[in-house]
């Protein structure tokens, strides 16, 4: 089986697509998905669909949806004597579990990526964390379940997954820092700037590389923007990390040459 939820949602067995086209079997493949070799709970696949406004049918409804995924599975497997559907999508007690191989669901790999490549940032090994980092960004194809309906259940989880993603990013470009690579990551920082005006840790970045770059004056000019936006919308100053950062900037300290965890 391969299963994506980095992006729209996609699970294929024997190259056969066993998603549904109704949108409460969505959620429940999602959430069995990203929780797949672990028990999902009655109570929590319930809450996930029906929020609070639970109907007395939920129980029996959620078997249907179950059994629908199943012969789904049954379709995919044609006949394949040493799997069943029902070895593939278990009932355990209390809820029921997505069975799959190492390496089959895009999120676990990315989490396996992402923690290796902040293991070897830790470590002083840039150049595999760059390498590793990169590797687990690159799962990604759109925001994850971008074509499920969310409810409070998968909400939560679609958003620890986006703080993880943007973990990894920050660690992958502080690493490609460290391996001087200042230039080449200019605009992809522009990017990320434009897109997130109030994220300091990307305009730090930004402006660390724009100054290695010989782009003092438009580190500045980065700084200026991310302190109107924060003025503007929240009425606050930047942190005096970033404060300090910009008078670096202005004094040409030479401790900006250094990695931006050091110079910062």
């Amino acid at each position: 089986m391969e299963i994506k939820v980095l992006g729209p949602l996609a699970a294929r067995e024997n190259g056969v697509s066993i998603v549904p086209t109704a949108a409460k079997p969505r959620q429940i493949l999602s959430l069995l998905a990203l929780q797949a070799d672990r028990v999902v709970t009655v109570p929590t696949l319930m809450a996930e669909i029906w929020g609070e406004d639970i109907p007395r049918s939920a129980a029996t409804t959620l078997q249907t949806y179950i059994l629908q995924l199943r012969r789904k599975l049954t379709a995919a497997l044609d006949g394949d004597p040493t799997r069943q559907a029902k070895d593939v999508l278990v009932t355990q007690h209390g809820g029921y579990l997505l069975q799959v191989q190492p390496g089959q669901v895009d999120v676990q790999e990315f989490g396996r990526l992402a923690a290796a490549g902040r293991a070897a940032h830790e470590a002083g090994d840039h150049y595999a964390a760059s390498e590793l980092l990169g590797g687990a960004l690159r799962m990604w194809h759109g925001p994850a379940l971008v074509d499920v309906r969310v409810g409070p259940v998968l909400e939560l989880e679609v958003l620890r997954l986006e703080e993880d993603r943007m973990a990894a990013l920050e660690r992958r470009i502080d690493a490609d820092l460290w391996l001087g690579r200042h230039t080449e990551i200019v605009p992809e920082l522009r990017v990320l700037v434009a897109k997130h005006p109030m994220h300091e840790n990307f305009c730090a970045q930004l402006m660390t590389a724009l100054h290695r770059a010989g782009a003092a004056w438009r580190a500045l000019e980065a700084y200026q923007r991310l302190r109107g936006t924060l003025i503007d919308e929240l009425g606050l100053e930047p942190s005096p990390r970033l404060q300090r950062l910009h008078h670096a900037v202005l004094s040409a300290d030479p401790a900006l040459e250094l990695p931006l965890s050091t110079a910062g």
